[in-house]
């Protein structure tokens, strides 16, 4: 009896046609003749071909220059590749990798003519990262042969490589590709077949949620993208990599993956579909969200929608002394931050002890940063000069601006703003550290609510430079611009925004985290595989589960709680495990397990 083809092994992939050359298919190529494959590279217009040979011939001379290649080794390269325009040089490969445009029309009509060229044991992958590998795979004539494999851009720098399983796959196609995935020096992530798989699939929800926010002008697109990348580390905001990848293509991702999930948080933003149409789809264009020096420029220009420097702001009030309420890590972080830009600081705790200890923590804090470098040893003694501990709110009678970093509870919240419009002198400015909570209902518990404002820092206040200003509808103006001058003294950015539920980053963050929470609920993907999708493929400098075991599964599921009570979107809703994850007492890292096990501390 024969063995069927599906289980048959293969033999190590050698050659390889990359059908396509647009700039995925050409850094495709690439990788693969940098790593010993022969390559045909085929492409219907013998002009993007010769375009495809000149960028490889750029790209290999600049890895020359930087020390990556030797001559010999570029020369090497070069010489496995070669060009046409002809599907039928695809006759003798082990693989063939299709990277045309995201249309089922288009890649079914490659794979039909595939079906005559190529042998039988062939491997035929599409580089889809919209389009279900299942659809194609079924009009193929081996579909245990057709799977995803689905590189990121810029090829030769991307290190992660979805290997994306439908239900026809043969194991023995995975294993070659993987393999091959591996010997590139990639690492290769197992998914199954859906729209976006794990790192888009994660990816796009966000960048979606990023363009209604800014469609529903709540924040500035600069804002917005300042907030992601300094609030969360990200490589590039939101708005700019949607204009980087394209904002046609992005919302035909979309496109698929509310299909499959009917998921509203997936529905394209109908600001993604205008700008499509009106042909502004990023920077291959000159212009999308921003607008670029010319097509294909990286170089963003000032247009209609830029920040203006003659725009006269209403002058703040003078600040000279601040009280800080709390004193745990945020408070002391805070404290901190505004005795090292020279102001006087009260730090006031229910305590004269705890605002003592607090103070001691500072003290070491600050001495961390004499041993490295990052301050003179009389400059931290200094800054804790300036700092005065107190057991009272009655020591912020004379402070210009009170800051207040006590625990998430709006009840406790209100009665300490309740106490600040007792003790605070008229004119003083009172901010509220809140990250999810209504900042109008602090507002509300004083006699002065225009002078109450949102000033978020993030966690750690020395080291983070982010502060999201919050502006409720009775904030004064002149109270706005207060908090807007403090923050350019105290050397963060200050990003504005409305009074809702999480803000700017938490906002868009937070479903992010609770998708990913989906997917391994669903047995879609693994939490190493998540993790390593969204640091290699996305650039995130912690992967979802490492990120939110950090922060506190307790502390995720309250914010993801406030925003689907906010937002009433049924796709808000916290992911079932990780209600019971946080029921188990299972909250991360401080109390040694959440989605892993961790060293107790």
């Amino acid at each position: 009896m024969a063995t069927p083809l599906s289980d048959t092994p293969l033999s190590p992939i050698r050659s390889v046609a990359v059908v396509g050359l647009g700039t995925m298919g050409t850094g495709i190529a690439e990788v693969l003749a940098r790593a010993g494959r022969d390559v045909v590279g085929i492409d219907i217009s013998e002009a993007q071909a010769a375009t495809a040979v000149a960028t490889l011939e750029s790209s290999t001379a600049r890895a020359v220059e930087r020390g990556r290649l030797t001559g010999q080794e570029r020369a090497d390269t070069l010489a496995r590749i070669r060009t046409s325009t002809d599907l039928r040089a695809a006759a003798d490969a082990d693989l063939v990798i299709e990277v045309v445009p995201e249309s089922y029309e288009i890649k079914q009509q490659v794979f039909r003519e595939l079906d005559g060229i190529v042998r039988p044991e062939t491997v035929l992958a599409t580089g889809t990262n919209a389009l279900s590998v299942t659809r194609l795979a079924a009009d193929s004539a081996r579909p245990e042969r057709v799977l995803g494999l689905h590189f990121f851009n810029p090829a030769p720098a991307m290190r992660l490589v979805e290997v994306v399983s439908s239900v026809l796959t043969g194991p023995g196609a995975v294993t070659a590709v993987t393999d091959l995935a591996l010997d590139l020096g990639k690492e290769p992530v197992a998914v199954g077949d859906r729209p976006g798989f794990v790192a888009d699939g994660l990816l796009f929800g966000y960048l979606n949620q990023a363009a209604a926010m800014y469609e529903a002008n709540y924040a500035s697109r600069e804002d917005i993208d300042a907030a992601m990348r300094l609030g969360c580390g990200l490589p590039m905001g939101p708005l700019a990599l949607l204009d980087l990848i394209g904002v046609d293509t992005a919302r035909t991702v979309l496109e698929a993956m509310y299909a499959a999930s009917h998921d509203r948080l997936q529905a394209p933003a109908p600001i993604l579909r205008q700008l499509s149409e009106a042909g502004l789809t990023g920077r291959k264009a000159g212009r999308g969200f921003y607008t670029y020096e010319a097509p294909g420029s990286a170089v963003v220009v000032p247009d209609s929608s830029s920040p203006r420097a003659s725009d006269t702001p209403v002058p703040g009030r003078p600040v000279r002394a601040v009280g800080v309420a709390g004193s745990g890590t945020m408070a002391s972080g805070i404290a901190e931050v505004f005795a090292k830009a020279g102001y006087e600081v009260v730090l006031a705790a229910r305590s004269a002890e705890k605002a003592r200890t607090a103070r001691a923590r500072i003290g070491k804090s600050l001495a961390r940063g004499v041993d490295k470098g990052r301050l003179t040893a009389e400059a931290a003694a200094q800054a804790l000069e300036r700092i005065t501990p107190t057991g009272t709110y009655d020591d912020f009678a004379d402070v210009d601006l009170a800051v207040e970093a006590v625990a998430e509870d709006l009840d406790v919240k209100r009665q300490l703003f309740a106490t600040l419009d007792k003790v605070c002198k008229p004119g003083a400015v009172l901010a509220t550290t809140t990250s999810s909570l209504p900042v109008v209902a602090c507002a509300r518990a004083t006699s002065r609510p225009q002078d109450v404002i949102g000033m978020h820092f993030f966690n750690p206040a020395p080291a983070m430079k982010l502060v999201e200003v919050v502006r409720t509808v009775l904030t004064a103006d002149d109270v706005h611009a207060t908090v807007r001058e403090v923050c350019a003294k105290v050397h963060k950015h200050a990003v504005d925004c409305g009074d809702r539920a999480g803000f700017i980053v938490n906002a868009l963050l937070f479903p992010y985290l609770n998708n990913a929470v989906k997917m391994v609920q669903e047995h879609y993907a693994t939490l190493d595989d998540i993790d390593a999708a969204m640091k290699l493929g996305g650039g995130y400098p912690m992967g979802p589960f490492e990120l939110l075991d950090v922060v506190g599964l307790d502390v995720s599921l309250a914010i993801e709680k406030v925003l689907h009570r906010e937002f009433r979107d049924p796709g808000l809703a916290p992911a079932p495990l990780l209600e019971h994850l946080v029921a188990a007492g299972c909250l991360g890292r401080k109390t040694g397990r959440g989605f892993r096990e961790h060293a107790r501390r």
